[in-house]
Protein backbone atom coordinates (compact mmCIF):
# COMPACT_ATOMS: atom_id res chain seq x y z
CA UNK A 1 0.00 0.00 0.00
CA UNK A 2 1.37 3.37 -1.02
CA UNK A 3 1.14 6.29 1.40
CA UNK A 4 0.79 9.80 -0.01
CA UNK A 5 1.65 12.78 2.16
CA UNK A 6 -0.04 16.13 1.63
CA UNK A 7 0.52 19.46 3.28
CA UNK A 8 -2.34 20.43 5.57
CA UNK A 9 -3.27 23.41 3.39
CA UNK A 10 -3.46 21.27 0.24
CA UNK A 11 -5.57 18.66 2.04
CA UNK A 12 -8.00 21.29 3.37
CA UNK A 13 -8.28 22.81 -0.12
CA UNK A 14 -9.10 19.39 -1.57
CA UNK A 15 -11.72 18.68 1.10
CA UNK A 16 -13.25 22.11 0.52
CA UNK A 17 -13.56 21.49 -3.22
CA UNK A 18 -15.19 18.10 -2.62
CA UNK A 19 -17.68 19.71 -0.21
CA UNK A 20 -18.48 22.45 -2.73
CA UNK A 21 -19.05 19.88 -5.47
CA UNK A 22 -21.31 17.85 -3.19
CA UNK A 23 -23.37 20.92 -2.30
CA UNK A 24 -23.66 21.90 -5.96
CA UNK A 25 -24.91 18.46 -6.95
CA UNK A 26 -27.37 18.38 -4.07
CA UNK A 27 -28.75 21.85 -4.83
CA UNK A 28 -29.15 21.12 -8.57
CA UNK A 29 -31.09 17.95 -7.79
CA UNK A 30 -33.44 19.74 -5.38
CA UNK A 31 -34.02 22.71 -7.66
CA UNK A 32 -35.00 20.82 -10.79
CA UNK A 33 -35.69 17.10 -11.04
CA UNK A 34 -34.78 15.42 -14.31
CA UNK A 35 -38.41 15.17 -15.40
CA UNK A 36 -38.65 18.99 -15.46
CA UNK A 37 -35.37 19.46 -17.32
CA UNK A 38 -35.26 20.84 -20.85
CA UNK A 39 -32.57 19.36 -23.10
CA UNK A 40 -31.08 20.87 -26.22
CA UNK A 41 -30.42 18.84 -29.38
CA UNK A 42 -26.92 17.69 -28.46
CA UNK A 43 -27.95 16.67 -24.93
CA UNK A 44 -30.95 14.77 -26.28
CA UNK A 45 -28.79 12.99 -28.89
CA UNK A 46 -26.27 11.97 -26.22
CA UNK A 47 -29.04 10.73 -23.91
CA UNK A 48 -30.72 8.64 -26.61
CA UNK A 49 -27.45 7.73 -28.34
CA UNK A 50 -28.80 8.81 -31.73
CA UNK A 51 -27.59 11.19 -34.44
CA UNK A 52 -28.88 14.72 -34.97
CA UNK A 53 -30.45 13.56 -38.24
CA UNK A 54 -32.39 10.81 -36.44
CA UNK A 55 -33.59 13.34 -33.88
CA UNK A 56 -34.66 15.63 -36.74
CA UNK A 57 -36.61 12.71 -38.19
CA UNK A 58 -38.31 12.18 -34.80
CA UNK A 59 -39.38 15.85 -34.86
CA UNK A 60 -40.57 15.69 -38.47
CA UNK A 61 -42.62 12.54 -37.80
CA UNK A 62 -43.92 13.90 -34.48
CA UNK A 63 -42.35 11.07 -32.49
CA UNK A 64 -41.04 13.42 -29.80
CA UNK A 65 -42.64 16.71 -28.76
CA UNK A 66 -40.36 19.74 -28.70
CA UNK A 67 -40.29 23.45 -28.13
CA UNK A 68 -38.57 26.04 -30.30
CA UNK A 69 -37.42 29.42 -29.06
CA UNK A 70 -35.57 31.76 -31.42
CA UNK A 71 -34.39 28.89 -33.59
CA UNK A 72 -33.19 26.78 -30.68
CA UNK A 73 -34.89 23.40 -30.15
CA UNK A 74 -35.57 21.92 -26.69
CA UNK A 75 -36.97 18.58 -25.55
CA UNK A 76 -38.45 17.75 -22.13
CA UNK A 77 -36.64 14.93 -20.37
CA UNK A 78 -40.00 13.64 -19.15
CA UNK A 79 -41.23 13.31 -22.77
CA UNK A 80 -38.14 11.31 -23.68
CA UNK A 81 -38.61 9.10 -20.64
CA UNK A 82 -42.28 8.56 -21.54
CA UNK A 83 -41.37 7.69 -25.14
CA UNK A 84 -38.86 5.10 -23.94
CA UNK A 85 -41.36 3.65 -21.47
CA UNK A 86 -44.05 3.40 -24.19
CA UNK A 87 -41.68 1.46 -26.43
CA UNK A 88 -40.40 -0.86 -23.72
CA UNK A 89 -40.51 -4.50 -24.82
CA UNK A 90 -40.71 -6.98 -22.00
CA UNK A 91 -39.13 -10.33 -22.76
CA UNK A 92 -40.69 -13.49 -21.41
CA UNK A 93 -37.97 -16.13 -21.05
CA UNK A 94 -39.89 -19.39 -21.07
CA UNK A 95 -37.88 -22.52 -21.63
Amino acid sequence: MEVITLQSEVYQNLVSKIDNLSQLLTSKHKVQPLSDTWLDISECCMLLKISKRTLQSYRDNKVLPYSQIAGKIYFKASDIEAHLANHYVKVNNRR
